[in-house]
């Protein structure tokens, strides 16, 4: 099978790449990625020099027509995997308009040249954001009917892609299906992402730095389970569905802290708390029982393996991280808030 890749340079797509080259010896792999801050190379250096010729880079925008048709036309996938888009809660507060370019029109074009090139199938990539927050003591779980409350420019954006992957289905006949995660971990994510950020700031002797409603819970799911999921429904999905894939496995940003302190012997003294951001959800928590009924998928990584591999592998790649730590930081400032 030939796939198109978006945002293959990314956290999760990276690890999807690497995941669908190793388990797939047939496979053929086209990774089409803008290389904004959040996507590096370097996480795939290995998949280039294993699967040098079932692997491809090309280097775009998925709102630049023009480049996406021509990568189509070249190509030839038989399937699309969407996971390019901008994805931080705190970055959209502060540049919506870019959120919704990539999210929403980014997928729009993506889904215009997969109906008129003749591509078999479109997966997209979402989050449970789209379905708003839970009240903190609630006994209820998001359901793939439930609906949606989006309540961040980001979490709009990506419920407005949702919106369109379902109307083109809908509409044109197009192929898709739609999967909703959880909050990944795990290595290579950005550190400006909550696990990483707490891992390199404890690795650097740095406050790891908490919203004061640190109560506030989200579900952890790790980034290879993720990659299972979607590599079930894209074998047995089906076609026009949407399957929730979460962990079931809730913890506080105060207990993601002490675990990560906890991993590295460090004292619970280095948490400090910063002013929430606008817009801060509660609590998020998918029912994933459809696709655990339907394919057969259960996690398998828990959370406190996941966690103590992740910090080691950070401790191991300084390198890595180091220079996007210092960008990150120069360009979004967390503390911020309490200025606004």
């Amino acid at each position: 099978m030939r796939l198109l890749v978006t945002g293959g340079a990314g956290f999760i797509g990276s690890h999807f790449i690497r995941h669908r080259l190793d388990g797939h010896p047939d496979d053929t792999v086209v990774n089409y990625d803008l290389l904004t801050y959040a996507g590096d190379l370097a996480s795939l250096a290995d998949v280039e020099a294993r699967h040098a010729a079932r692997y491809t880079f090309i280097r775009g925008d998925i709102a630049d027509e023009q480049r996406v048709a021509e990568t189509l036309r070249a190509y030839r996938p038989d399937l699309i995997v969407n996971f390019a888009a901008e994805s931080h809660n705190s970055r959209a507060v502060k540049q919506p308009s870019l959120f919704v370019r990539t999210n929403v029109v980014g997928t729009q074009v993506l889904l215009d040249g997969a109906r008129t090139s003749g591509v078999e199938r479109f997966h997209h990539i979402s989050t449970c954001e789209v379905y708003g927050d839970l009240d903190l003591e609630s006994p209820d779980a998001f359901t793939e009917t439930s609906p949606y409350r989006p309540r961040t420019p980001y979490n709009a954006s990506k419920a407005a892609a949702d919106m369109l992957v379902r109307a083109y289905h809908q509409t044109f006949g197009l192929a898709t299906t739609i999967t909703n995660c959880s909050n990944n971990y795990g290595p290579w994510q950005h550190p400006e992402k909550v696990i990483p950020l707490f891992v390199t700031n404890a690795i650097e002797g740095a406050p790891l730095p908490l919203y004061r409603s640190s109560a506030n819970r989200r579900e952890w799911l790790h980034v290879i389970d993720h990659c299972r999921a979607i590599d079930r429904v894209l074998a047995d999905g089906r076609i026009g569905e949407t399957y929730n894939v979460g962990s079931g496995d809730e913890r506080s940003i105060e207990e993601i802290a002490d675990a990560v302190l906890g991993v590295l012997g460090l004292p619970a003294s280095l948490r400090s708390y910063v002013e929430d951001r606008p817009g801060h959800d509660r609590r998020y928590l998918l029912d994933h029982t459809k696709i655990s009924r339907e394919l057969g998928w259960q996690p398998e990584i828990p959370f406190e393996r996941g966690l103590a591999e992740t910090v080691e592998w950070y401790r191991q790649h300084r390198d890595w991280w180091i220079a996007k730590k210092r960008r990150a930081t120069s360009e979004l400032d967390e503390t911020a808030w309490a200025r606004r």
